[in-house]
């Protein structure tokens, strides 16, 4: 079988994967979810002019000019009403966000002032609006402020409680159950013989499904037997993704294809044209989406990377697209590539220039996971690029893997 281009690969995956459908969750447990319907204000905010100052409510035409002394009648503080409205020669002390008195058009601070009995003297003049906020300044009742779509920040949350709003409507999020399989696995803090491997691939899979906002389900480690494959595999109720490590290669123990397809796997394809991680397949089981990532654990993370990614995304109503490649200039020299789009491991830095820098880690081997850790991203190698040397413009992409917000 030829091996598929990642542009085909990709719009495959996207053509064979759903949004899920909704829930309503209160906005305290919002944080990092997704909209699933535009969210508008439920009043206006702020309902009435305030003050945005500490100071004196005065009526800008009585302090056109300085000094002058105005008879100060009463006080608005925040939560609370002045009820009388101001006259001429008039001034009400008022506190930051505190409604402005009917009369009322400016604010001095303070500090402008002194203070004598209820005499006080301006120090400073007061243009009409100054120190307030008139009502609906931030937004009105109605506003449209979030789109279905939006992932939901910190500061999203601040926006709907200000908007009143108490429960937002949000896609589920994405069940997806992992699987590893090889007798040479153990996992970590198990004893080691030393023909056997420590699995990283089912944690560091898992740990990508929560930073994207999924919840992971680790379904262990099935031995290189149909029989210990198929008891592993009973368990996907309720399940929207299965990912599996490891097993869909050409070796005579690898086995997931085989035993998925005996369930009923439709195989969309499983070769593409992608280096590290060759061996990739997708398909569905049961109208689920299955990913079959490689075994070798940096293959295995960027093809993660590459499609499982935003395969999570579009679940959970967001685009499912491709990162949009910066230019930088190489900080090495890199071979010629061949037939596979190449993602190759690599730390940022800028020159005396300020242009981005991309340098390659000299060791590529697709099971240096200490590379994989410190890297910060990789430079693009398109197939068949001739050899480039240091200096050259390249492209390249950031690692991102927090789904949460700020």
């Amino acid at each position: 079988m030829s091996l598929l281009p990642i542009d085909q690969a990709f719009a495959k995956v996207n053509a064979g994967i759903s949004a899920l459908s909704s829930e309503q969750v209160s906005v305290a447990q919002a944080l990092g979810r997704v909209l699933a319907e535009d969210v508008a204000a439920r009043l206006t905010q702020p309902p009435c002019a305030v003050s945005s100052m500490d100071g004196y409510a005065v009526r800008s035409e009585d302090v056109l000019t300085q000094p002058v002394t105005l008879t100060c009648v009463g006080e608005s503080q925040a939560g609370g009403v002045f009820e009388a409205p101001v006259t001429k020669g008039q001034c009400v002390r008022i506190f930051t966000g505190a409604p402005m008195p009917s009369g009322s058009d400016a604010v001095i601070m303070q500090e402008d002032t002194e203070v004598a009995g209820d005499q006080v003297t301006f120090k400073e003049v007061a243009f009409e609006g100054k120190f307030t906020r008139r009502a609906g300044l931030d937004f009105n009742e109605g506003d449209v402020l979030l789109k279905a779509g939006q992932l939901l920040s910190a500061r999203d949350i601040g926006l709907l409680c200000s908007m009143n709003v108490p429960w937002v409507k949000v896609y589920r999020q994405p069940r997806v159950a992992i699987l590893a399989t090889g007798d040479e696995l153990v996992m970590p803090g198990e004893a080691v013989r030393e023909s056997q491997i420590i699995s990283s691939n089912t944690l560091m899979v898992a740990a990508m499904v929560t930073a994207l906002g999924g919840v992971p389900i680790n379904l262990g480690i099935a031995g290189d037997t149909e029989e210990s494959l198929r008891q592993t595999l009973s368990g996907l109720d309720g399940v929207d993704l299965l990912v599996t490590s490891g097993g869909i290669s050409v070796g005579d123990y690898d086995l997931v294809r085989n035993v998925l397809g005996e369930e009923g796997l439709d195989i969309d394809f499983w070769q593409v044209a992608v280096k590290p991680g060759k061996p990739f397949m997708f398909g569905h089981i049961g109208g689920k989406p299955v990913m079959g990532l490689p075994g070798n654990p940096v293959s295995s993370y960027i093809l993660a990377f590459l499609f499982v990614r935003p395969a999570l995304r579009k679940m959970q109503g967001m685009a499912f697209e491709q990162d949009v490649p910066v230019r930088a200039i190489l900080g090495a020299d890199v071979p010629k590539n061949t037939v596979r789009q190449e993602y190759m491991r690599a730390v940022f830095s800028r020159d005396d220039q300020g242009r981005l820098v991309a340098t390659p880690y000299f060791k590529q081997d697709s099971a240096m996971l200490a590379n994989l850790a410190h890297c910060e991203g990789f430079i693009i190698r398109p197939v068949h690029a001739e050899p480039s040397q240091a200096g050259e413009e390249c492209d390249a992409i950031f690692i991102g893997d927090s789904h949460l917000t700020i």
